[in-house]
């Protein structure tokens, strides 16, 4: 397991503003209202670079962005999904950080618009990631060039498609990223109780209501659902970051421990301090920026490019 031991003055701020900010208004907020401030949000994201371009694809039925920047290169593809408890998110929203994605991948990055929960609960969000997936083998895409990542639910959404095809008897990527990876929507993790008060950001009472609202009945220790639950054996080298108070902490580190048990390639990095999906926050902490630097080189060790 890496660690990370300074944090900066940033960091320290971005946790007292996330604390005023999330953890006090957030509380009780219908699905609606979370979705109105969303949606908000998602006006306020920066464009991105010079030298990026965003293409509207439409991959076996589900919608999507095709990201590209002066980095990526033709053969190369990851497939991004995006965090928000299956309930909230879209490509607009994360235009500020999947042409970063895009360059420490070197990659063309397709991050998708799958079905949210309530409305669409377990398996729409699987259904249609798998369904991105065959699209890129469809058009030619070389599963030897080929990476999946996605940040909370999406990290979580992410190994749950790997069970997946492997199970399907589908080309699994090169290598996959999980950032603050949401492995256990049975809500077992020992973080989850103690980080309740030390996590700047996510609220744990408010965390079973949006489990409930994706799996609708199914059972929460289903592998497709809570990938923590899985079998992981032949999964391809799987890089897991997570901050050190986070709540969900621990579906990182358990889901590391299974896979290391299993004899899979996996690298656990548990960083001191850092909220949940920090590395979204490229454009104000450092240690953002780092973070991106490391998926770069996991990456890098783990593919052919």
């Amino acid at each position: 397991m890496r660690a990370r031991r300074r944090i900066s003055v940033r960091a320290k701020l971005t946790r007292l503003a996330f604390r005023a900010l999330m953890k006090r208004s957030g509380r009780a907020l219908s699905i609606a209202q979370i979705r109105s401030r969303f949606a908000r949000m998602q006006r306020l994201v920066p464009p991105p670079p010079r030298g990026t371009t965003t293409r509207r694809v439409d991959a076996r039925g589900v919608a999507g962005d095709v990201v590209t920047t002066r980095a990526s290169l033709p053969g190369r593809h990851l497939l991004y999904l995006h965090g928000g408890a299956y309930t909230v998110g879209a490509p607009r929203l994360y235009r500020h950080f999947t042409w970063r994605i895009a360059d420490a991948a070197r990659a063309c990055v397709l991050v998708i618009d799958y079905r949210l929960a309530p409305e669409h609960p377990f398996p729409a969000a699987l259904d249609d990631a798998v369904a991105a997936w065959r699209w890129l083998l469809d058009s030619g895409a070389d599963p030897r060039q080929m990476l999946v990542a996605g940040d909370s639910a999406g990290g979580g959404l992410a190994l749950a498609m790997m069970l997946k095809l492997r199970d399907d008897g589908l080309p699994l990527p090169a290598a996959a990223v999980a950032m603050s990876p949401w492995t256990d929507l049975a809500l077992t993790a020992p973080s989850f109780r103690d980080n309740a008060e030390a996590d700047p950001m996510l609220v744990a009472e408010d965390v079973p209501r949006f489990a409930a609202g994706y799996l609708a009945g199914a059972d929460a220790r289903d592998p497709y659902a809570s990938p923590l639950y899985g079998d992981p054996r032949g999964l391809p080298p799987t890089l897991l970051q997570a901050g050190s108070d986070e709540i969900l902490r621990d579906d990182a580190v358990r889901m590391a421990d299974a896979m290391r048990a299993a004899g899979c390639d996996v690298e656990l990095q548990v960083w001191p301090k850092m909220p949940h999906t920090w590395q979204l926050l490229a454009p104000m902490l450092p240690e953002a920026r780092a973070a991106l630097r490391e998926i770069a080189r996991f990456l890098e060790r783990s593919t052919d490019a």
